[in-house]
């Protein structure tokens, strides 16, 4: 079996992929997460995603590791029309602000996913979408939360755990999705790069 490298430190994202993959060496790529902005949002996640699996391979290689890698960016995707992309927040304040735009609403989870093979070049890339109903929250709700430290460094500055979110009233789509990591996805990607998994 070839080996499997996750280009990312996500605690989230290493119990995902933990879950169909006993052994796998991490290498988490420092990139820029600025999406493309001749890109639509979800092909932007995609784009970053290669940029993320494309930076650790180049480490891997320099290494003399050859395997799989695996690299993913996650974001969130609010409004119709002409979608507004909510990132990670700048400070509490900024969180304040978006967890209020998001309140009450119905948005988006994508996740970009990159599948590469080192050796041959290969790569399988694209993104999966959740959508999230949340509950509205109160002026107090909000400012407990970020009190709390659960929006710091996420983007739409709400964690959702595996045990779920108090404020998310409803998941539409696949729940890996939302942690960080689209296993069903991965999965077709990595069937697709003739890589067997448990």
């Amino acid at each position: 079996m070839k080996k499997i490298i996750l280009a990312s430190g996500s605690a989230q994202r290493k119990r995902l992929l933990a879950q169909i993959t006993p052994s796998f060496e991490v290498i988490p790529a420092e990139v820029d997460e600025t999406l493309p902005a001749h890109l639509p949002p979800r092909d932007g996640a995609a784009a970053v995603a290669r940029r993320k699996a494309e930076t650790a391979a180049a480490i891997a290689a320099g290494r003399g590791v050859q395997g799989i890698v695996i690299g993913a960016d996650t974001i969130v995707v609010a409004g119709s029309g002409k979608p507004r992309i909510i990132g990670k927040p700048e400070d509490d304040a900024h969180a304040t602000a978006i967890l209020k735009r998001l309140s009450g609403s119905r948005h988006s989870v994508v996740t970009g996913l990159c599948v590469l093979d080192i050796a041959s070049g290969r790569a399988e890339v694209g993104w999966d979408e959740t959508h999230i109903v949340m509950y509205a929250m109160t002026d107090k709700q909000i400012g407990e939360y970020v009190a709390s430290g659960e929006a710091r460094g996420k983007a739409g500055a709400y964690g959702f755990r595996e045990d779920g979110d108090p404020y998310v009233k409803q998941v539409e789509g696949s729940f890996s999705n939302v942690l960080g990591l689209p296993i069903e996805l991965l999965r077709e990607f990595l069937k697709r790069l003739d890589v067997e998994i448990g």
